[in-house]
């Protein structure tokens, strides 16, 4: 993606990627035309290699695709928000877009075994609601198994990850109104204003 260097933290991105897990899966159909899943994935650090989990339904060809051309492209959409030229001191400016996202270069390998499956769904459980294993794990034997039969999983390796944290760096003039009005907007926009104190941009 377009990254100027202002805008390039990757020391931010696991945090970016954790807090917003639902992301879009990309990768090449038959035909050549990117094809995208949109989906929660699980983040799965191993020593110094990042890999992400995931599924998808069974019906659904993505899984297909990536078994036959494993590299895939991952989406990680932020907070994001309008800003208006009227946090500037002066009036020669124009609107803008603030955002956070994280772009992620994966090699895919399909999962297709029960158990790994299992596995899988329970660390997604895990992260976002850690209380319902003990009723997946009370589920009839015959229903978790038609359920894990609809999914196919798939376990991606990292390769690259660029992460673009846009919030208007390059303009300290603007940040301490910029602040001031994100914090008091909608849920996106209280999301860049903490954003902005993480990155310890002047704001005060």
């Amino acid at each position: 993606m377009y990254l100027p260097t202002q805008f390039n933290l990757p020391q931010f991105a696991i945090e970016a990627m954790r807090e917003n897990p639902f992301a879009a899966l990309i990768s090449n159909d038959d035909q050549g035309f990117p094809f995208a899943t949109h989906l929660p994935l699980h983040l799965d650090p191993r020593g110094e290699k990042l890999f992400i989990l995931g599924h998808c339904a069974r019906a659904n060809p993505q899984w297909k695709y990536l078994q036959s051309r494993p590299e895939a492209l991952i989406i990680f959409t932020g907070p994001h928000a309008y800003m208006s030229p009227r946090v500037y001191p002066d009036l020669v400016r124009v609107p803008t877009w603030n955002y956070i996202s994280v772009h992620v270069k994966a090699k895919a390998r399909i999962i297709d075994d029960a158990e790994t499956k299992d596995v899988l769904l329970k660390q997604l459980i895990t992260d976002h609601e850690s209380a319902y294993a003990d009723q997946w794990r009370s589920l009839p034997d015959k229903y978790t198994q038609q359920m894990l039969s609809a999914i196919v999983g798939f376990e991606l390796e990292v390769l690259d990850m660029q992460s673009k944290f846009k919030l208007n760096q390059h303009r300290p003039e603007a940040h301490a109104k910029m602040h001031e009005a994100y914090s008091q907007g909608n849920e996106s926009e209280k999301e860049l204003a903490k954003w902005m104190r993480r990155l310890q941009m002047k704001i005060d």
